[in-house]
């Protein structure tokens, strides 16, 4: 936990001082075709480089959220800044894009307003920092007794999100509006 030492082993001669801790989470999946659009890194901890030698590092844990375990791996951290030189407005996506929510931040299933959720949508989408997509509730199949037939009532738009970071097979967005609880599944759209 925070202040303990402990040791690692791995290449440190790019004298990287600060690491983060990441345990391995479950894949985003693509939910039409199976494809793996990438692996989710559960966020641990931080923790400083005291001393190497060799292979072998002595490590300070500067931070943790939980027990750091065997097997957790240490990764460079990432400075994303959100400050002027990163600045960006809502607006809607230069290109049509349809997606859904894969998961919602925090290991809950649902989501309202200001949560953060994972989208099936990146770069290769088209999908960039600030584009707002609408939010659906997929329509209920029901039978219509009358034509004695099975239809689709029409989606229902329950909210909207802008993405604030995009990688190449999928994206994050902020709930920015919800009138319904979101659950994951929801489908995204251009508004």
């Amino acid at each position: 936990g925070m202040g303990d030492d402990f040791y690692a082993r791995g290449d440190f001669t790019d004298n990287q001082l600060n690491y983060g801790i990441y345990r391995r989470g479950d894949p985003y999946i693509e939910p039409s075709t199976g494809e793996v659009l990438g692996l989710r890194a559960e966020d641990v901890g931080s923790a400083k480089v005291k001393a190497v030698k060799d292979s072998i590092a002595t490590l300070g844990a500067t931070r943790s959220v939980g027990e750091i375990r065997f097997k957790d791996r240490l990764l460079s951290r990432e400075e994303r800044s959100l400050g002027l030189a990163s600045t960006f407005y809502p607006r809607a996506p230069k290109d049509k894009v349809a997606g859904v929510v894969l998961n919602v931040e925090g290991g809950v299933r649902n989501a309202g307003a200001f949560d953060v959720v994972a989208l099936n949508r990146g770069d290769r989408d088209g999908l960039k920092a600030g584009d707002t997509l609408a939010i659906f509730k997929e329509g209920e199949m029901i039978k219509d007794r009358i034509a004695d037939e099975r239809i689709r009532l029409p989606d229902e738009r329950i909210g909207l999100l802008m993405v604030f970071y995009t990688y190449e097979k999928m994206s994050f967005g902020l709930v920015m509006e919800a009138d319904r609880q979101l659950d994951i599944g929801d489908l995204v759209r251009n508004p």
